[in-house]
């Protein structure tokens, strides 16, 4: 085992992998659903959808939720509205959803199908990916409404506390396939579902494992003024479990050790991860929906709530 000197660890594996390797990936994406609004924030979730497809081989679905609600209100106060307006509507979306499939088939040759139903967006996106067989929910962060979606806005981050799929939350333009990837573990069950997943959705990416730890009643011995070197000492031995723990996950989700960048850090977990993904200039970061403090399973964790909100890169949320 290395030694443990200074403030953070950090193990490097970065040798070419080998195509065997490759093929150790399990094949957990075969079919993603892009659910858009068909404003621009979400064109980009469709892109990253179809781009993550030509990749892996995986099906493209794309869907739009159409909300008659205001139409409705509007015949209520108007005494008059007619039903062709709603099928105007309706049209009009599954014309420009058709446009959009075949700008993705242009660009990417991924053929995607389409769909447009009506309703609320939850509710229907609770029932959709289940009946569209979906393996993986593709959003933008934002919608048509940038007041009413500021950042993840509360349909995505709703979309996330309700759904029992992973999503991959979208805040930036699809360029290039996913090139290093930033998968926070805490060990919690989460954690190697995480790395399957990161795998899965980028198989030629570098993978970037970082364990933040954090000494158990730090702050309480300080408080009760423990010297420095004893709280030093203390937060040694907490990083080499921490360490320890990270080559057995490894082990246990058979990822070659030198496909992967491992990094041990002391501090607060929110903070270090987002601050490694603007260090390591990743382009995606893949986190469990909860951790090992998780208390109730609809909501989200808080470090997975701090990094939606604050990192640059996407998001995949695993679930």
């Amino acid at each position: 085992m290395p030694g443990f000197a200074g403030s953070n660890l950090t193990f490097q594996g970065r040798s070419e992998r080998c195509s065997s390797e490759r093929e150790i990936v399990i094949a957990l994406l075969k079919r993603l659903l892009a659910a858009t609004d068909l404003s621009a924030p979400a064109r980009h979730a469709a892109e990253r959808a179809a781009l993550v497809c030509q990749e892996t081989g995986s099906s493209l679905d794309l869907l739009h939720v159409a909300n008659l609600a205001p139409l409705e209100r509007l015949r209520q106060l108007m005494l008059e509205t007619p039903e062709e307006q709603q099928q105007w509507v309706l049209n009009a979306a599954r014309e420009k959803l058709r446009e959009l499939a075949e700008a993705l088939l242009k660009r990417y040759n991924v053929s995607a199908g389409t769909r447009v139903v009506c309703g609320s967006l939850l509710a229907e996106l609770s029932k959709e990916p289940g009946a569209m067989a979906a393996d993986l929910i593709v959003c933008g962060a934002r919608g048509e409404s940038f007041i009413r979606h500021l950042l993840l806005g509360s349909t995505a981050e709703r979309m996330l506390n309700e759904t029992k799929r992973p999503m991959l939350v979208v805040k930036q333009p699809a360029h290039e396939p996913y090139r290093t990837l930033l998968v926070p573990v805490d060990f919690s069950p989460s954690s190697s579902q995480a790395i399957e997943h990161a795998r899965a959705i980028a198989p030629n990416a570098d993978i970037v494992l970082l364990h933040v730890f954090e000494v158990p009643f730090e702050g309480y011995l300080r408080y009760v003024s423990v010297d420095e070197d004893t709280v030093n000492h203390y937060r040694i031995i907490a990083k080499q479990e921490a360490a320890q723990k990270l080559f057995a996950l490894i082990k246990e989700t058979s990822l070659p050790l030198n496909a992967a960048q491992l990094i041990v850090l002391h501090g607060d977990p929110s903070l270090r991860i987002v601050e490694q993904e603007q260090e390591l200039n990743c382009d995606l970061i893949v986190m469990g929906k909860h951790g090992v403090n998780m208390l109730e399973e609809l909501f989200l964790g808080s470090v997975t709530k701090h990094v939606l909100a604050e990192s640059q890169c996407d998001i995949l949320v695993s679930v």
